[in-house]
């Protein structure tokens, strides 16, 4: 017994698998027992041998061994502890011994267990509630082993007639599980469960008792049952029809079902009833199954494999589970009248249902009601099934994943008749996003074009037909602007092409063939010019954020999104050209001047001449294309929506292109003609004009120009010369916003101007002008009369009588009128200028912002170039002198100084070294004066570049200059906003140019403002020497060690004279200074000539010893003992070094050779050391 005993313990372990573990090893234990054992013959009752098993009447130990009778009776106790998961643990254990052996029987199991979980009339209800619960564990064992149909006889048993099971013990536990139903409702189901196991395995099974035993079932359960429905009734009863054909269904079912098959359409309405749970007024709808649970009744897993069996497609029967799930889970489950507690099992039956259900049948879950309480739930979060509700969502959005040729069906259901076109925006999610980001490309087209054929159904009324339009239109601005969608040029092109022909045309007849036949766009389409206007919003909208997702991608060669490498605006113009060439289907809404069609008409040339560009500057080409192309769709669109576009930029553009890109040579000599012309000295540059374009756009701050800007300017930025980075960075500098109002002004006087000179019909609106002036002047006449009644004074109206011409106002009075009216004026000049102020400065912080990433696409594009350079001191300006209503823009330059400037990997090329002279010179004097770390961190980075810049072409001395003037200014100028990282950070890029600066900063250290900055100077100098040993020749390194070493004993000795107040762990740093400088002196020591005065630190000790504040610390006196051992060592070194030299020389002379002698004793010298 000692081998087994400790293996019931783990039984009850809270982790699974030291449970199964300790379940192995006692089952094989047990087998290996029962294999040794030889059975004992049967003894009467009151013999000696009996009198040993006192209390042993189960017969266990007639046929198995002491240790496997000992184990059944335990494992069947050890079911009602209630220890941890002894219950789990000894139930599997138990089943598996018992399927093992063959000595036991079905009827002696039973017997064990119904006597082992007997309740008493002491116990406890928890006790109570335990042995309940061990009688179900118990029987359930004789099921799952398969102790209750096993044909086979006992092994070696007297009689060899004898069966582990019987027609009897299967009634006697049937009847058992029914008794124990019914004592607690809690127990009822779990426990009709296990009757519906043991039903399973009789009818798996081949025992000859098969029939008489489901005959029995179906007498004992219709009998206990009568009249009274339950869900496990009908659970009993789907797994007793299939089984037993014969029997007179029918007249069992009869009266609550009306069919003689249980799953029949007719019965229906009796299965919801009794599935809802819910008592009636009839007497069969009585529910005992006691207080709600949060988990479905497994009579749904029943009723799904009688509808839908996984393993047997064959079996399925999907029309009439559609019927199945309209009346018991929509019009019951979800029904108006349902509670809560029973739409949350609608809602498990639905999600249930959606992995069992094919693609075809799965519009058959989204029922009316099923969807009206979802989008309920869904669109609060206090809604008692919000939760659940989610969790729906979820299983779909994985049901797609897993599925993605099914998401239009899904897509179409949520938007569909029983769902909302705005079914996003009700639920307060993003269902319908996440499952078009989910769908395959064919999924998308599918949806598309089911958006198109809704473009044709008429709807009641024009307003709702209006809505249903714009959301269409909506939902194609949604797929484009989805970035989890995966993009195809089929569907994004159409979708271009519908907004195109909705904003730009009207359809005169319906095309049979071709785009228009595509779009399924129709002459009976009526649209507002509303809608039109939305529409071509909306066209824009969609190639910015497309030019904008392709811009933005990494890498030096930019990606246009497209399979043939074409911008998707070029494929809008090629559609828009062949619309317009269609005059017979449609008509164009903008219809231009001669003057204009002429300008238009050299645009298309110079774009198709673009297209031919090829070698360098094809890239360039492209983005001038592009430019091109964007002005043309914006003067198209912006005509037709009343707004007045600027008629030079088509011309600048053109002009520009055609001086870049030469035409006049032959196509042989197309290379050739590629090359710039060189302009006249006073024309500007063709880049720059460009640029400029560019800039105009980024100043009307539409997402679309903006994105065009971006893009262009992305392609064309390898052609920009100095003067166009400079016009770049004009754009960046600071204005007085006082000064941006008066530019307003200005232009708005010219303007203004301008118009009463070209119009002399605008009379009337001169007159209302004046009129305008005349309120205006009349209010401020009033403040004028309130300001002077206020001090005593009435104004005076009309003409003056004498005795008025002789009431004169004192000094006194006149001050005060003064005041007044000076306030009045004042207040009136001061709002609107405030105002005026406020909103230039915003708008002005705006568009600094979008020239940034002109900036931020150079130095991506162009990290190599020499114009980086010129950028510099801009971006500084930036960074360092923005206000706090400017953070952005400041933090966005810093950003392209710290990531895109500083981490450049490859060299400039074609350095103007004077240029980067002065620039490293403008940076370290505003270190100097730095307001901010950030600031000075900023500075830091930007000189460290300019300093790779300047050592690329041999300019280390401007370096080192520069950089010992600071040095020099940090140690001596106590406003000096430079800190110990802008030196270290130089030391540890450029070690070998932070060891010029050695001398340097040991000189200036005497000269430091105070002791916190010369202890930052010994600081630097164990950078120094950490790093930049390797850079100086031995002699250098030994010559600084020794000056290092008189400078720190000298700073130490005056804090011992109280001279300067040192801490205990500046003096520390001084000594793992000092130390630092023995260990690089011994490393290239190699002349010998190198004396150490160790004398000096022995006395420095003493002096420690004995002083008041240092001479406690054990710290400070170990490291300086340390200093001292290691320079006697070097001492100790150097002088047998010397010895040893001396002894070779006099061996030389006795004229034996020293390289014979030193081989005999060569350890000599080691040892001495």
């Amino acid at each position: 017994m000692a081998t087994t005993l400790s293996l019931f313990w783990n039984l009850s372990s809270a982790s699974k698998k030291e449970r199964i573990s300790a379940t192995v090893r006692l089952v094989n234990s047990l087998e290996q027992f029962q294999e040794q054992h030889t059975p004992k013959p049967e003894v009467s009752p009151g013999s000696e041998d009996d009198e040993e098993n006192v209390g042993s009447t189960d017969g266990l130990d007639v046929l198995n061994a002491h240790d496997v009778a000992y184990s059944i009776r335990r494992l069947i106790r050890g079911l009602a502890s209630p220890r941890e998961s002894s219950r789990l643990g000894f139930s599997v254990a138990l089943t598996e011994l018992l399927s093992r052996l063959d000595t036991v029987t079905s009827a002696q199991v039973i017997s064990i267990i119904v006597d082992g979980s007997k309740i008493q009339g002491s116990m406890t209800g928890q006790e109570e509630r335990d042995v309940l619960f061990a009688r179900l564990f118990g029987l359930a064992t004789i099921i799952h082993s398969g102790l209750l149909v096993r044909q086979t006889p006992l092994s070696t048993s007297p009689s060899s007639a004898t069966n582990s099971s019987s027609l009897e013990s299967y009634k006697e536990l049937v009847n058992h599980l029914l008794v124990l139903a019914e004592k607690k409702s809690w127990l009822r189901e779990c426990t009709w469960w296990t009757i519906g196991q043991a039903i399973d395995a009789v009818i798996k099974s081949s025992v000859p008792w098969k029939e008489e035993a489901l005959a029995s079932t179906l007498e004992v359960v219709y009998e206990r049952e009568k009249n009274i429905w339950t869900p496990e009734t009908v659970a009993i009863t789907l797994k007793l029809q299939p089984a037993m054909p014969k029997h007179d269904w029918k007249k069992t079912l009869a009266p609550t079902f009306k069919d003689s098959a249980i799953l029949a359409s007719a019965n229906f309405l009796s299965l919801g009833r009794i599935l809802k749970e819910t008592p009636g007024d009839d007497e069969w709808q009585q529910s005992n199954t006691g207080t709600w649970k949060a988990q479905l009744h497994y009579v749904w897993n029943i009723i799904f494999d009688g509808f839908l069996p996984e393993n047997e497609p064959e079996r399925r029967r999907n029309a009439l589970f559609q019927e199945f799930f309209r009346v018991v889970v929509d019009e019951t489950l979800f029904g108006a009248s349902s509670s809560p507690e029973r739409k949350f099992w609608g809602f498990l039956v639905f999600k249930k249902a959606l992995r069992r259900v094919d693609g075809t049948d799965l519009p058959m879950l989204f029922t009316k009601n099923f969807m009206r309480s979802w989008i309920n739930h869904l669109s609060h979060k206090d809604r008692h099934l919000h939760k659940i509700s989610l969790d729906v969502v979820k299983d779909i959005q994985d049901f797609v994943q897993q599925n993605p040729q099914l998401g239009y069906t899904l897509i179409l259901q949520l938007t569909g008749i029983h769902g909302s076109q705005q079914f996003d925006k009700l639920t307060k999610t993003k269902t319908v996003e996440s499952i078009l980001s989910r769908m395959d490309g064919d999924g998308i087209m599918q949806y598309i074009q089911s958006l198109l054929e809704q473009m044709d159904e008429s709807d009641n009324g024009v307003v709702a037909e209006e809505a249903k339009k714009i959301w269409i239109a909506d939902q194609f601005t949604a797929l484009v602007r989805n970035g989890g969608i995966p993009k195809r040029e089929d569907w994004i092109q159409l979708i271009l092409n519908w907004f195109a022909v909705q904003g730009l045309y009207l359809v005169k007849r319906k095309s049979a063939k071709g785009l228009l036949a595509a779009l399924r766009v129709t002459p009976s389409s009526v649209l507002s010019e509303n809608f039109r206007r939305i529409c071509r919003g909306k066209l824009l909208g969609c190639l910015a954020d497309l030019t904008s997702s392709t811009a933005s991608q990494k890498g030096d060669i930019p990606k246009e999104g497209t399979v043939d490498d074409e911008f998707w605006i070029s494929k809008v113009f090629t559609a828009v050209n062949h619309l317009d060439k269609d005059s017979k289907h449609v008509t164009s809404l903008s219809e231009p001047s001669q003057e204009e069609q002429l300008l238009l008409q050299q645009a298309h040339k110079t774009i198709d001449h673009l297209r031919q560009v090829d070698g360098k500057m094809r890239e360039a080409a492209k983005g001038v294309e592009l430019l091109l192309s964007a002005s043309l769709l914006h003067r198209r669109c912006a005509n037709l929506d009343d707004d007045e576009p600027d008629a030079g930029i088509l011309e600048t553009c053109i002009a520009a292109a055609a001086t870049m890109f030469s035409t006049d040579n032959k196509s042989k000599n197309r290379r050739k003609s590629h090359t710039t012309s060189q302009p006249d000295s006073d024309s500007p540059k063709p880049i720059d004009m460009l640029v400029d374009v560019l800039i105009g756009f980024l100043e009307k701050s539409t997402s679309y120009l903006r994105a065009m800007a971006n893009k262009s300017f992305s392609c064309i930025a390898s052609a920009a010369t100095e003067t166009t980075i400079d016009l770049i960075v004009a754009q960046l500098e600071r204005r007085n916003p006082a000064d941006l109002v008066a530019d307003e002004e200005d232009e708005t006087e010219s303007a203004t101007s301008e118009g009463e000179e070209e119009d002399a019909e605008g009379s009337d609106e001169d007159n209302e002008s004046d009129l305008d002036d005349n309120e205006a002047a009349l209010e401020l006449r009033m403040k004028i009369e309130d300001a002077l009644k206020a001090n005593g004074t009435e104004a005076t109206i009309g003409d003056t009588d004498e005795e008025s011409e002789e009431e004169l106002v004192d000094d006194e009075q006149m001050m005060a009128i003064d005041e007044h009216l000076a306030e009045v004026f004042r207040s009136r000049s001061g709002d609107s200028k405030q105002s005026k102020n406020v909103n230039a400065q915003r708008e002005a912080t705006h568009f600094k912002n979008r020239v940034l990433d002109l900036v931020d696409i150079f130095t991506r594009r162009m990290p190599q170039s020499p114009h980086n350079l010129r950028l510099v001191l801009p971006l500084i300006e930036l960074a360092t002198k923005s206000g706090n209503d400017e953070r952005q823009l400041s933090d966005k330059a810093r950003g392209i100084l710290n990531n895109r400037l500083a981490k450049l990997k490859d060299p400039l090329q074609e350095v103007d070294q004077d240029y980067a002279k002065t620039i490293l010179d403008e940076l370290h004097v505003r270190a100097r004066k730095a307001h901010s770390s950030d600031a000075l961190a900023t500075l830091s980075h930007c000189s460290l570049f300019i300093c790779r810049v300047l050592t690329n072409v041999g300019c280390e001395k401007s370096i080192l200059q520069l950089y010992r003037e600071s040095l020099a200014d940090f140690m001596t100028r106590k406003a000096s906003s430079l800190n110990i990282t802008f030196f270290k950070d130089f030391i540890i890029r450029y070690p070998a140019l932070g060891w010029h600066l050695r001398d340097d900063v040991l000189d200036t250290s005497p000269k430091a403002i105070n002791v916190y900055r010369k202890c930052q100077a010994f600081q630097l100098l164990n950078t120094i020497l950490t790093l930049s040993t390797s850079a100086g020749d031995s002699q250098d390194v030994l010559s600084f060690t020794l000056k290092l070493q008189t400078s720190v004993l000298h700073f130490i000795d005056s804090a011992c004279d109280d001279q300067v107040s040192l801490s205990a762990a500046q003096i520390k740093d001084l000594f793992k200074l000092v130390m630092l400088g023995v260990r690089q002196a011994s490393k290239v020591d190699n002349s010998n000539q190198n004396m150490w005065d160790s004398e000096a630190w022995r006395t420095l000790h003493g002096r420690l010893v004995a002083s008041k504040r240092f001479g406690s610390s054990t710290a400070i006196l170990k490291l300086c003992s340390q200093v001292e051992s290691a320079l006697q060592a070097k001492h100790s070194k150097q002088h047998n070094s010397i010895a040893s030299k001396r002894k070779a020389e006099a061996v030389e002379g006795e004229g034996v050779p020293s390289d014979a002698k030193r081989k005999k004793k060569k350890s000599v010298p080691t040892s001495q050391s």
